[in-house]
């Protein structure tokens, strides 16, 4: 099995996901487009998919690049962990952003650790 092309689908599902909950988050609270400030249920939806953005651009290449010099099972295993992290993230965000830590953690570890291994792979080989 393709494991690390899985998560690597699964992160851009999840993208998506919270995508259509900003759609969601436009409509219920009437922030029109190209708005992005209004309602702060929709400025919270807002930034959590914004900083998913953010961090997909690390982490994606990074799996990518660690997937070929180490274990898929591993590398994919740890982008589980993210793909969890963000979940966690997003619901606390929305509920309150200041109990988000777990989910950034969750989220910016995996990241930190496929970057390293990335780099690592490529260095010593």
């Amino acid at each position: 099995m393709h494991y690390v092309e899985i998560i690597t689908a699964l992160v851009v599902l999840q993208y998506l996901f919270f995508i259509y909950q900003v759609g969601r988050a436009r409509g219920r609270y009437g922030v029109k487009a190209p708005a992005v400030t209004g309602h702060e249920g929709f400025e919270r939806m807002y930034r959590v998919q914004m900083n998913t953005l953010e961090l997909m651009v690390a982490l994606v290449p990074s799996l990518l690049i660690a997937a070929r010099f180490w274990p898929a099972e591993w590398v994919a295993a740890i982008g589980a962990v993210y793909l969890i992290g963000r979940f966690i993230y997003w619901r606390a965000y929305f509920g309150n952003p200041s109990s988000r830590g777990l989910g950034f953690g969750l989220s910016m570890l995996p990241v930190l650790v496929l970057l390293l291994m990335a780099l690592a792979g490529a260095i010593l080989r």
